[in-house]
């Protein structure tokens, strides 16, 4: 609820604004609070609309008060009404929860198929998103072998940096990139990296287009990268999966690595509920 929500909406009923002081004020805001959440876990435990006299009835609460509590929830779009006046969830909390779910449930997925792919295919994997004008990694699971990976989690670089990078922001209009590439685009440290907005944003697109990006010694000596974007149900890149390795040891066998991390983003987006196909 924010500042605006009258006294109103957060009072039982007239008689607990008028409980002794120092009790009445918080079980009063306590009291509406709580009605609030039985209004909206009504109409999630049922799965249909309801009008405000039923809702009232199931949860025990004054006509008067669930009134007051609906008028000021579908204000907020926290609840909607609908064309015959009944009541129904609204649009905020739908946002809440797809917030909650990428948290909680992305995190887990992403983390669990960069194991099984580090392990399928024997070199480190990362998980990565986008922070800004910068690509960070998520997460990492460092493969076998003895080879080192300077971008640690938590490590953030130039998006044109790397393979992820691109992909990231693949999906926007042409002009939107080539705009963000003027701004954020950077040389790299073994001066491989391609600066040239234009031509970043080509690049980028078409990465993502054909969901794959290989990049090698643009932002490490000898080091390359094979990513594949993980899409949400709006077709946007909001992380990727991929595999670091040595760069002569990527083109050696490269056809073996792209189809292993082409297929881990697509089970991540198939757990998630973003691919159906």
């Amino acid at each position: 609820m924010d500042g605006k929500t009258s006294s109103a909406v957060y009072s039982e009923d007239q008689g607990v604004a008028d409980e002794a002081a120092g009790k009445g004020a918080r079980r009063a805001r306590v009291s509406g609070i709580d009605r609030a959440l039985q209004v909206i876990d009504h109409l999630y435990e049922t799965g249909s609309p309801a009008g405000v006299y039923a809702i009232a009835k199931a949860v025990k609460a004054p006509l008067s008060t669930v009134y007051v509590i609906v008028d000021d929830l579908v204000e907020k779009n926290m609840l909607t009404r609908q064309a015959d006046g009944s009541i129904w969830l609204g649009a905020r909390l739908y946002h809440y929860g797809l917030a909650y779910a990428r948290s909680l449930d992305f995190m887990s997925i992403a983390t669990h198929e960069m194991h099984d792919l580090c392990r399928q295919a024997g070199e480190t994997v990362q998980v990565c998103g986008r922070d800004g004008d910068y690509m960070l990694v998520l997460a990492m699971a460092d493969g076998p072998s003895h080879f080192q990976v300077a971008s640690r989690v938590g490590t953030r670089v130039p998006l044109n940096w790397t393979a992820s990078g691109r992909l990231l922001v693949g999906h926007l209009a042409e002009q939107e990139r080539i705009e963000l590439f003027k701004r954020c685009a950077r040389s790299s440290p073994t001066g491989r990296a391609e600066i040239d907005p234009g031509t970043l944003s080509e690049a980028a697109g078409k990465a993502f287009e054909s969901r794959l990006s290989i990049q090698a010694g643009e932002s490490d000596y000898a080091v390359a990268c094979i990513a594949s974007p993980i899409c949400d149900r709006d077709s946007q890149c909001i992380a990727t999966i991929s595999i670091v390795l040595p760069e002569q040891k990527a083109f050696s066998d490269e056809n073996h690595y792209t189809a292993h991390v082409r297929s881990s983003a697509e089970r991540i987006e198939k757990l998630m509920g973003w691919r159906n196909r």
